[in-house]
């Protein structure tokens, strides 16, 4: 009877141990995952390729520093947009990325995210001014990029003719691409633009102004077509016309497609605008200010994505759109001791 006892005492000790142990266990998660930070992240749609390779970025840097990371994808709609800022600010993420779809749009969101308490960080292009607060704004800035164009084809090709296949004529980024260019082309004086066409930005317009230029008899070296899909559409012209290896063709972009045009001498060049570093430097500044207790006032308002001229030379070491070494590197490092003193 008395060894009935003790072991009956001993199995409810074994199981209140048992029950016990559960418990801290539990609790350990429960405060796991209260310490673990909550960044929201809404697109302007994941079927735009720029916009993927900024949120692929986002996400590398945020697993690498313990961060979830909560993607809404209102797939270009306004709408839908703000319901998903409602949604992130309901679930109390510690902080919120952006994605422009409009400038006023954005202020929108500041409003309503500084209404909520969370730190708020834009991509792509600068909010509407208004009486709000964020973060920063990481973006292309295509004037530069026009600059750049313009600078490599001046400088490599001093005494040329020029043709530019433009993106959608009245659209202010195909503005400021061609403020750019003219910048350039004006400060070294050593190119004439003899042609300009614009586009929908698509390979197959590109494709049929250039034939249309070729048919028109307009004489021309040299060929700037305003991202690396128009390019294509570019090749594929000058190739019907026999004047491939005659005409060289500069373009825009840095993306892997565009890369390996390139590596197969198809473009002479490309102006590359890495968007990795876009959602690196996104993820870095609403890291300072939510984890390092960091005030917007302290990042810089406005950081430009570098603007990187790649040839054949350069094109298997220049930063490319998907995360690597040098786009790490750029960045000042994902892996310090003390994230929060890294260079920007």
């Amino acid at each position: 009877m008395r060894n009935d006892l003790s072991s009956r005492l001993l199995v409810l000790l074994l199981l209140s141990t048992f029950i016990i142990s559960l418990g801290a266990v539990a609790v350990a998660a429960a405060n796991d995952s209260e310490d673990q930070l909550v960044f929201g992240y809404i697109a302007f749609s994941r079927d735009d390729v720029w916009n993927n390779y900024s949120i692929e970025a986002f996400e590398y840097a945020a697993e690498q520093k313990g961060v979830e990371t909560v993607v809404r994808d209102p797939g270009g709609d306004p709408e839908k947009a703000l319901s998903a800022l409602e949604d992130l600010i309901n679930r109390g993420v510690d902080g919120i990325s952006v994605f422009t779809i409009t400038p006023e749009l954005d202020a929108t969101m500041a409003r309503k995210a500084n209404q909520a308490g969370i730190p708020i960080t834009f991509e792509n292009s600068l909010p509407a001014e208004g009486d709000y607060d964020y973060i920063s704004t990481v973006a292309t800035e295509y004037s530069r990029v026009g600059y750049a164009a313009g600078e490599y084809i001046s400088k490599n090709h001093p005494g040329s003719k020029l043709f530019y296949v433009m993106g959608a004529q009245g659209m202010g980024i195909t503005n400021r691409y061609q403020e750019g260019l003219n910048s350039a082309l004006e400060e070294y004086g050593t190119v004439d633009l003899v042609a300009k066409q614009p586009t929908d930005w698509g390979a197959e317009e590109a494709l049929n102004v250039t034939q249309n230029v070729i048919q028109s008899g307009q004489e021309f070296d040299v060929i700037f077509a305003n991202n690396e899909q128009m390019a294509s559409g570019v090749i594929r012209a000058l190739e019907d016309a026999g004047l491939s290896d005659e005409i060289p063709v500069i373009a825009t972009g840095g993306g892997p497609h565009g890369l390996d045009m390139i590596k197969e001498g198809k473009i002479e060049a490309t102006m590359s605008a890495p968007v990795s570093v876009q959602g690196l430097v996104t993820f870095k500044n609403l890291w300072r200010v939510v984890s390092c207790g960091q005030s917007s006032d302290q990042i810089a308002n406005f950081v430009p994505v570098p603007v990187i001229p790649v040839t054949a030379e350069n094109v298997d070491s220049t930063i490319s759109w998907e995360v690597g070494e040098q786009t790490v590197e750029f960045i000042g490092g994902l892996d310090c001791d003390n994230w929060c003193e890294c260079a920007l």
